[in-house]
């Protein structure tokens, strides 16, 4: 998970943040929204996201003594929630996400954008790499690169929804479920090595494989 350009910034992001993960989110807020609705909800959260990712790509420093934690602690937390948040999908369990029988918020934007704060808007693990690779160099160009990847993968995922958003409302339930566990099988190997990077830095003898 460690990152040393921006290519690999913009590969790392969009491995944890990008469509292949957020497109499954949306499709499942698609079924009682109109396309037009679906495309404002993603830009509005979509934005939000961004935001995040700027503060945080600029402000790792920042964060990181505010809170007195290290590099290691980033990645042993991040790779421990995401892990449990993607074992939560291969079993058909949505964290974060909001029931039926819970109260919806009067506003359907605000609605949606609480469906998805951990998924996508406030993502545990995206923010996590986005702290951990501004932290890679201190110098003010590779934290602009790493913000500026996490903004590109951002639109990536918005223009994704607003391309496939008519398409969504006609996805079976079933489908999406395969996806969803398929995708969470992927993810907690993502979590398990973010996890060993921890332990590595930490000092911790691996095997030569890892």
């Amino acid at each position: 998970m460690f990152v040393f350009n921006l290519g690999s910034a913009f590969i790392t992001f969009f491995a944890v943040v990008g469509p292949p993960k957020t497109l499954l989110t949306f499709a499942r807020l698609a079924g009682d929204r109109s396309t037009r609705e679906l495309r404002r909800l993603a830009a509005w959260s979509t934005a939000v996201s961004a935001l995040i990712g700027l503060v945080l790509g600029f402000g790792a420093d920042e964060v990181t003594t505010l809170f007195h934690i290290s590099d290691q602690s980033l990645q042993l937390a991040g790779g421990a929630i995401f892990f449990v948040y993607a074992v939560a999908l291969v079993f058909g369990l949505h964290l974060g996400a909001t029931g039926d029988d819970d109260e919806h918020l009067a506003n359907p934007l605000a609605d949606g954008i609480r469906e998805l704060l951990l998924p996508y808007v406030a993502s545990p693990l995206a923010i996590t790499a986005v702290l951990v690779a501004s932290l890679n160099q201190d110098n003010w160009g590779w934290k602009a690169a790493v913000a500026g990847a996490y903004v590109a993968v951002a639109v990536l995922n918005y223009l994704c929804v607003a391309v496939l958003a008519p398409l969504m409302k006609r996805t079976h339930s079933t489908s999406l479920e395969v996806a969803s566990r398929l995708l969470g099988l992927l993810l907690a190997a993502v979590g398990v090595e973010l996890f060993l990077e921890g332990l590595a830095g930490l000092g911790v003898p691996l095997p030569a494989g890892h």
